[in-house]
């Protein structure tokens, strides 16, 4: 047997025949991986020392005050937060209702899904709460409730400057009043009467509610039915009122003259130190008489004081009165400050009512159509106060007043009678009064003037 050529045999390319044939192949293989390992590695090492260096960056950043990056969107604090919260889930509790025609505010509470008791709660808060029985349509409420139903607070706005405020307290409830300042201005307007008072106020820029109350100023003096003639002429001085640079309405006639039949008459309003408020003459005499000389807007005077002839009777008898042809329903107000003395059906007067004023004076007003609520025998009323409404009760042919004016009894011609004169201006505000007035006569005299000379251009 040849053990030499068994011993010098390469057992390695027997078992690996590729390693004998490609020795450098597989050197070269070995080399590109080392290599790729290398190539790996360095990388490595790369990226970290990037990120050690900005994290030191970063790090010398945040202790360093001035440069710090600040970011410019706020980030609500917890309170904030909160609060945001809170008003968010107040604002989806408000309720709003608005009054409509034929409303109460039962009727109000119950289609908003409020308690019974609630409103019970809120009408026994008696005077504060007492308006909330009258409510007009256009009117609006706002209502805010828990998350059980249960009325928190409510808010009625009266009118465009009150707004009643109602707020739980416990069990009850407490109310409170807010208003709003409103700008106060001063304008003023002349005009002369060519067809009627009314029209003379219009074409002066005056709305009629303004007319009136020039009227109810000087109507002790000059009766506007009767007394008015072409060329009379006025001057008046009066407020307006702003709000939020809006004007909203027309404040107190300040001043004003009125030139009847050529007589001038002139008014001068004063708020004296306990916030009274009057209407008087330049000499300091009250323009209030202790009457009114006509209590009803009127149509026509249909019948005179005086003998006549009665248009139901059909016979010649003593008229102790004056008849004001007015429409049915028409308000009727009390004469003069008095008590009631008799309210009810009295024969051919039919519904009536007497005031007694004093001692010597008393006023009648029959053929009423009903009486005002709350009017009774032994109340007090003020004078310009309504007491009922015209109508034809009674002996009457027409809707109309019949107003008696009595001086101890004896009937006098309402027309004519004098009517004896409210006090005049205090003594300790008489000097001060006469500064005020002074200075609104010398406004009126030089409107006058600039009116004047504009009419002739």
């Amino acid at each position: 047997m040849n053990y030499k050529s068994i011993l010098t045999r390469d057992f390695k390319s027997i078992a690996h025949p590729e390693l004998s044939q490609n020795p450098v192949r597989f050197k070269r293989l070995h080399m590109l991986v080392l290599l790729a390992l290398v190539a790996v590695i360095g990388t490595l090492i790369s990226v970290v020392s990037l990120d050690a260096k900005a994290k030191k960056h970063v790090s010398t950043i945040n202790n360093d005050p001035e440069s710090q990056l600040v970011l410019p969107i706020d980030i609500p604090s917890t309170e904030q937060r909160t609060e945001l919260t809170r008003t968010t889930q107040e604002q989806q509790q408000w309720q709003t209702a608005t009054v409509k025609r034929g409303d109460s505010l039962a009727a109000i509470f119950k289609r908003n899904a409020l308690e019974a008791s609630e409103l019970h709660a809120i009408m026994k808060l008696g005077k504060e709460t007492r308006r909330l029985r009258n409510v007009q349509p256009g009117q609006t409420f706002r209502f805010q409730v828990d998350e059980d139903g249960s009325l928190q607070k409510l808010h009625y706005e009266v009118n465009q400057l009150e707004t009643l405020a109602i707020q739980r307290d416990g069990d009850s409830f407490v109310a409170s009043y807010h208003h709003k300042d409103v700008e106060k201005r001063t304008n003023h307007a002349s005009a002369m009467v060519i067809s009627s008072l009314f029209e003379a106020g219009r074409e002066a820029g005056l709305s009629d509610s303004l007319t009136m109350e020039l009227a109810n100023i000087f109507g002790w003096d000059i009766d506007f039915a009767l007394d008015i003639r072409q060329g009379d002429h006025f001057t008046v001085i009066y407020e307006e009122h702003f709000l939020n640079g809006e004007k909203i309405s027309n404040g107190a006639v300040l001043a004003a003259e009125f030139v009847n039949q050529g007589k001038s008459y002139k008014a001068i309003r004063y708020t004296d130190a306990s916030n009274r408020s009057d209407y008087y003459s330049p000499k300091g005499l009250s323009m209030r008489k202790a009457f009114l000389r006509t209590p009803v807007d009127f149509r026509r005077i249909s019948s005179r004081f005086g003998k006549r002839k009665h248009p139901i009777l059909n016979r010649l008898r003593m008229h102790k009165g004056v008849d004001y042809a007015a429409p049915r329903g028409t308000p009727i107000r009390a004469a003069g400050d008095g008590k009631i003395v008799h309210k009810g059906r009295k024969g051919g007067y039919g519904r009536a009512i007497i005031i007694q004023h004093g001692g010597r004076y008393s006023t009648l007003y029959a053929h009423m159509n009903s009486y005002r609520n709350g009017m009774y025998v032994g109340k007090r009323v003020k004078q310009g106060q309504i007491i009922g409404y015209v109508g034809s009760s009674g002996r009457a042919t027409g809707p109309h007043l019949h107003y008696e004016f009595r001086v101890n009894g004896a009937h006098r011609n309402p027309l004519t009678v004098k009517l004896p004169s409210a006090k005049p201006i205090n003594k300790k505000y008489k000097q001060a009064f006469q500064v005020h007035a002074n200075t609104l006569i010398s406004q009126i005299e030089m409107f006058k003037e600039t009116n004047i000379a504009l009419n002739h251009q």
